[in-house]
């Protein structure tokens, strides 16, 4: 008998009454469950490959079963008609935490004001590693009341991780939206950070920093930015990747990417008297007061950083490295045990010449290594004086 005669139709149709009753559509399994119970029965390919018929993955329609009113022709369906929209963010706040220590220096008024008005105007700030671009930006919105929705950019990241995607939550289809709409459904700010880690998977991002809608196609919606939405980016290069390989992984950014950022911020580490609070205020947060301990490393810090723009040394001693110091010394109060433990990420060459300049500065710690490859880092004349 040819398959989708009359009689194997009429015999289905059949069996599945009888098993399932007057159903509107039918799964695949059930189909191999009703074949699997009749001998006699065929499995009806001419419906499971009928595209009229096909509701969802492996799920059919029997308009024409006898006794089934004929429902209106289904076209092609969305993959997503069934999904369960959500937001899993829906409950959460992204108002960052105010942090009692931080003390304002570089571009954060400029950012502020930005920030504030509630305009959207993009921003890039760029500057060496540790040096407080990202704590500034959350604590600018925890400072004015603003949402922050980071997303940390990687090599991998591509538009399903920032706009949305569809996921398989407990058997059933979920849609999740990404950092990049819940920052545009919320009115937040965006902070792409690292972002020249990324690859040209983030061209998507090009009708967001436009502050145009975005169409997401896998939900066939269009979605607006609210109100007071914008994008600040944060990079340790200017997006034209590094020259000397220090940050490596860091890419040559698309240059149509980098120009629709309105402006770009160079980020400075902080001078010596706003650095020397931001670390008296870390140790006072632990109970601990000590001005000439912080002075001596805010001192040593400096030299170090003068002698890596002179090309003296390869790396740097930074602010971020100087809180760790601080918070190090808060746990051991041990001042040369905060400094090595703190230093041991750098090679051994490195980490004793920057000791050794440090023995200098500060006398009640230690002596000078006996490593005669250290790096040599000389004080200022004045200061040996």
């Amino acid at each position: 008998m040819p398959k989708g005669c009359p009689a194997d139709r009429t015999a289905i149709f059949s069996a599945i009454t009888s098993k399932y009753g007057k159903i509107e559509q039918i799964t695949r399994q059930q189909l191999v469950d009703l074949c699997q119970e009749h001998d006699d029965l065929i499995f009806p390919q001419w419906l499971t490959n009928d595209p009229t018929r096909r509701l969802s993955r492996g799920v059919y329609s029997l308009d024409d079963m006898p006794g089934v009113p004929l429902a209106k022709p289904v076209a092609t369906p969305n993959p997503v008609a069934t999904a369960e929209f959500i937001t899993t963010a829906d409950n959460t706040s992204f108002l960052p935490q105010a942090f009692p220590g931080y003390v304002p220096f570089g571009n954060y008024n400029h950012l502020k004001k930005i920030i504030e008005s509630k305009k959207f105007y993009t921003v890039f700030v760029t500057g060496l590693s540790g040096n407080g671009k990202t704590l500034m930006v959350e604590q600018i919105c925890a400072n004015v009341g603003r949402e922050c929705v980071r997303a940390n950019i990687t090599v991998e990241i591509d538009e399903d991780s920032l706009i949305g995607s569809l996921s398989l939550v407990n058997g059933s289809t979920v849609w999740q939206d990404g950092p990049v709409l819940i920052a545009m459904t919320r009115g937040a700010v965006l902070l792409l950070d690292e972002v020249d880690l990324g690859s040209n998977k983030m061209l998507c991002l090009q009708p967001v920093l436009e502050g145009r809608p975005v169409f997401v196609k896998k939900l066939g919606k269009v979605i607006y930015p609210k109100a007071g939405f914008n994008v600040v980016a944060t990079a340790n290069t200017k997006g034209q990747g590094s020259d000397d390989g220090r940050f490596i992984g860091t890419n040559v950014l698309n240059e149509a990417f980098l120009e629709r950022f309105s402006v770009t911020m160079e980020q400075e580490y902080p001078s010596a008297k706003v650095e020397q609070k931001i670390l008296n205020n870390v140790l006072a947060e632990a109970g601990h007061q000590e001005p000439q301990f912080v002075e001596y490393l805010v001192t040593w810090a400096d030299i170090v950083r003068k002698s890596f723009a002179e090309g003296v040394s390869n790396d740097i001693i930074s602010t971020r490295r100087l809180v760790h110091i601080c918070n190090a010394f808060a746990i051991f109060g041990d001042r040369e045990l905060a400094i090595n433990l703190c230093l041991d990420r750098f090679i051994k060459r490195t980490k004793n010449g920057f000791m050794d300049l440090y023995n200098k500065i500060d006398p009640s710690v230690g002596t000078q290594s006996n490593d005669e490859t250290a790096v040599v880092i000389e004080m200022p004349q004045a200061m040996a004086a």
